[in-house]
């Protein structure tokens, strides 16, 4: 959770219910999530074997260089079907809720992922001027992707960051230093695409 001076705090919470009280004890401005939110068009479940395996957010990440896992691989199966599970809880909730990569962000940053050491990756991401839980102790991967996305959503609603993919699909945070698409007016899970 970022607050809004930029103050960071984390914790580990296992179960979305946890994470659905701890949204409604913060009423964040807006929710980024660690998890692929939506199918591919033309895909009817994640059971479909003959559905399209990318979005178009998921192409964009491959023209921007930007690895990542096919949502319809292996262990993504399960994350994304949790991902789309806890989006639709918490829109229903009233908050609005977009797709964030830790891993696409921390490339665009120029920050080392967590897979060249939690180490760096926490340094990194105290060079960037972000104070609280960060400077008090050592934090695990997942709280340290958890940051990156949570800063990434907190520079998008102060005007830097892009929206990639089709709103009709699936929208995706990324970070960039200039002014983004706007979301203030639009439901949640819904968003602008951002031409580059």
């Amino acid at each position: 959770m970022m607050t809004h001076t930029g103050t960071i705090t984390a914790a580990i919470l296992s179960d979305d219910q946890s994470i659905r009280k701890a949204v409604a004890r913060d009423r964040p401005d807006l929710v980024v999530i660690d998890a692929p939110l939506s199918l591919p068009i033309g895909r009817a479940t994640m059971e479909d074997r003959t559905g399209p395996h990318f979005r178009e957010c998921d192409r964009e990440l491959r023209k921007l260089g930007i690895r990542f896992f096919p949502l319809t691989l292996g262990p993504m199966r399960m994350l994304t079907i949790r991902g789309m599970g806890l989006r639709s809880a918490l829109e229903n909730d009233g908050f609005r809720v977009i797709e964030g990569y830790p891993g696409g962000s921390q490339d665009r940053l120029g920050i080392p992922r967590k897979g060249a050491g939690t180490s760096k990756l926490q340094r990194a991401l105290l060079g960037r001027g972000l104070a609280g839980v960060l400077r008090r102790r050592s934090l695990s991967h997942d709280e340290l992707d958890a940051v990156t996305i949570a800063w990434t959503g907190y520079q998008y609603l102060n005007g830097h960051g892009i929206v990639i993919g089709d709103p009709a699909e699936g929208l995706m945070l990324l970070p960039e230093y200039r002014v983004a698409a706007d979301l203030s007016g639009v439901p949640p899970g819904r968003g602008h695409r951002n031409h580059r």
